[in-house]
C-alpha cells in the first residue's frame, strides 16, 4: 500500500462566499485518485486532462456549493473526446434518490448527433453509479394499480407492502413530497426512519454496509451517524493499513444538542382522531407533528465513536448556525483539536485550530497531518490562523508582537494596537508575529495600501511598492523555516 494519504484542497468556502470556491477536496493513496463533493470550480483547478486520472466522485449532499458541478462533469464525461463517457459515482441510496431529481433538467434531453432532433436521455447513460453505505429495508414506492391509477406504497426490498401499524406516508402540504413515518420495534415509537436509525442498525438497514475496496488496498465507506444538517447527506471515511481520514460534511456537531435527539420523548400533535391516525397509510401535515423521537440511542453512540482515532476534516461557522459547527462551540464537540482542519469557514475567520484553504496540499500519515510545500513538508504549528478577504495569514505567539488575538463570546479577532482598541473585541489573549501564507511559505503581513505581495510564475515572491509614477518590486525570503518547528499535529 502507498505510503499515506495526501489531501488537496480544491475549495472551502461556504455557499454565500465572496471567494467563489465553494466545496471540493482531491484525495491521492498511491495511483487512486478520488473527488470529495464537487462544489469548487473543478476544471479551472484540475483541468480536462487531470480529471481524466480521476477514479470516482464521491458527493455528501446536494447542496450547491458541494455539488455544483456534477451535471457539467456528466456532460464533459459524455462529450469530451478519449474519456470514459460516464462519470463513476459514489453516495448513498439516499443521497443518490436527491442527485437523480436534482439533476433531470440538465441531463434528461439533448440534441442528436445530427443536431435534428430532441431526444432523451436516460440517468445511467451519464453515470455508473455504485452505492456507499447500506441500503434500507423498507422504502416509499409508487404502484400501479390498473386504469392508469398509481398509489404510494411503503414496501420491503421484495415489494411486500407494511401495514399501518408499522409504516406510513406522510405528505406535507406545502413541498408535496412524501416522508417516511415508521414504528420502531424497540421503543414503540413513530419515528422518521432516515433520521432516527445509524448506518449500523439492522432494523431498517441491510447488513451490507457497500464499503468501496479500491485496488490500491486502501476502503472508503459512507457515515450517517454524526451527520445533521437538515437534508439528507453523509460522511466519508478513508482508511488505510496505517491511516484513518474522515470528511464530516456539513452538520450540526454538538455532544448536548446530540443527547437530546435520543434523549427527548416528544408528546405527538396529532390533527386527527387516533383512531384514524392508527389506522391511516398516508396522511397529511407536517411530519413533526407524529414523530416521537428524533434520534436512536445507537445513532447517538455511534455519532459520539465516529472521529475516533482518524484526522478529520470538520465544516465551521460562527453565528448560531444551526445547520453547521459554530467555532465558539467546538468545546461541545467530539473533536479533537490536533486531529481536526477546520473546512466550509465564513470569509473572516480567526481561529486556533487549523484552517483550510483552498490550494493547500496536506500529507496523513498514521496519525499526523502536516503541509506539502514543494518538496518539504511542514507542520502546522502556528498558534493562530486567520483568513480575511481571500488571503491566508499565520500567527506566532511572541510577547513584543505587533498583533494582539482577542476573545469575545468564543470568537477571536486580531487587531494592531491593544491599547487603540479597548474593550469593543474584546479580553486581549497574547500578542502575534502575523505572516502572510502564499503557496505555504510565509511572509510579515503588509499593512499598507501601497505595498503588497506577488507571487511569480517561478514560484519566488516579489514584495511590490506603487509610485504615482510606477511601481518597484524586490524578492523577499520564505519565514517558515525560520519558525518554531514542533511536532505535526497528531492524536
Amino acid at each position: 500500500m502507498a505510503d499515506g494519504i495526501t489531501l488537496h484542497i480544491l475549495g472551502d468556502y461556504g455557499p454565500f462566499s465572496r471567494m467563489g470556491k465553494s466545496i471540493g477536496y482531491q484525495v491521492t493513496i498511491g495511483q487512486s485518485s478520488y473527488l470529495i463533493d464537487c462544489g469548487a470550480p473543478l476544471f479551472q483547478q484540475i483541468g480536462g486532462h487531470g480529471l481524466k486520472v480521476i477514479k470516482g466522485l464521491i458527493i455528501t449532499h446536494c447542496h450547491d456549493d458541494h455539488k455544483r458541478w456534477f451535471t457539467d462533469l456528466a456532460l464533459f464525461n459524455m462529450y469530451a473526446p478519449d474519456f470514459p463517457n460516464r462519470v463513476y459515482l459514489l453516495t448513498s441510496e439516499d443521497v443518490h434518490d436527491e442527485l437523480v431529481r436534482a439533476s433531470a433538467p440538465a441531463l434528461d434531453k439533448s440534441l442528436s448527433n445530427d443536431s435534428k432532433t430532441i431526444i432523451d436521455i436516460p440517468y445511467d447513460e451519464y453515470v455508473d453509479y455504485q452505492v456507499l453505505g447500506p441500503r434500507a429495508r423498507y422504502r416509499i414506492v409508487s404502484m400501479d394499480e390498473g386504469n392508469g391509477k398509481t398509489s404510494l406504497f411503503v414496501a420491503d426490498r421484495e415489494g411486500n407492502v407494511l401495514g399501518p401499524d408499522r409504516a406510513k406516508i406522510v405528505l406535507n402540504y406545502k413541498t408535496k413530497r412524501p416522508r417516511l413515518l415508521f414504528r420502531d420495534p424497540h421503543y414503540g415509537e413513530w419515528i422518521e426512519p432516515e433520521s432516527f436509525y445509524p448506518f449500523s442498525s439492522p432494523v431498517f438497514y441491510e447488513e451490507n454496509c457497500n464499503t468501496l475496496k479500491d485496488e490500491e488496498g486502501f476502503t472508503i465507506e459512507a457515515l450517517k451517524a454524526p451527520v445533521w444538517h437538515g437534508i439528507t447527506g453523509i460522511g466519508i471515511k478513508i482508511r488505510t493499513d496505517s491511516e484513518t481520514l474522515v470528511f464530516s460534511s456539513d452538520t450540526a456537531h454538538n455532544k448536548e444538542l446530540w443527547k437530546q435527539l435520543y434523549e427527548e420523548k416528544r408528546t405527538q400533535r396529532l390533527p386527527i382522531a387516533r383512531k384514524e391516525f392508527e389506522s391511516s397509510s398516508i396522511l397529511h401535515g407536517d411530519i413533526n407533528h407524529f414523530i416521537e423521537r428524533i434520534w436512536s440511542e445507537d445513532r447517538y453512540s455511534d455519532a459520539v465513536n465516529a472521529f475516533q482515532d482518524a484526522i478529520v476534516i470538520h465544516d465551521i461557522s460562527f453565528g448560531n448556525s444551526v445547520v453547521h459547527t459554530n467555532y465558539e462551540a467546538l468545546s461541545e464537540t467530539t473533536l479533537n483539536r490536533n486531529s481536526v482542519i477546520l473546512t466550509h469557514s465564513p470569509d473572516r475567520i480567526t481561529s486556533e485550530w487549523v484552517l483550510c484553504n483552498a490550494e493547500k496540499t496536506f500529507m496523513i500519515k498514521g496519525n499526523t497531518f502536516s503541509e506539502v510545500v514543494g518538496d518539504r513538508v511542514y507542520p502546522m504549528n502556528a498558534d493562530v490562523y486567520h483568513k480575511e478577504a481571500g488571503r491566508y495569514y499565520v500567527g506566532y505567539k511572541n510577547e513584543h508582537g505587533r498583533y494582539v488575538v482577542y476573545e469575545k463570546s468564543g470568537l477571536l479577532r486580531i487587531a494592531e494596537e491593544e491599547e487603540l482598541v479597548g474593550p469593543a473585541l474584546g479580553r486581549p489573549l497574547y500578542r502575534i508575529d502575523l505572516y502572510e501564507d502564499i503557496s505555504g511559505k510565509y511572509f510579515p503581513k503588509i499593512d499598507r495600501s501601497d505595498c503588497q505581495y506577488l507571487e511569480r510564475k517561478d514560484g519566488r515572491v516579489e514584495m511590490i511598492e506603487f509610485y504615482d509614477e510606477g511601481s518597484r518590486g524586490k524578492i523577499v525570503e520564505d519565514h517558515r523555516h525560520r519558525l518554531p518547528l514542533s511536532s505535526p499535529h497528531r492524536l
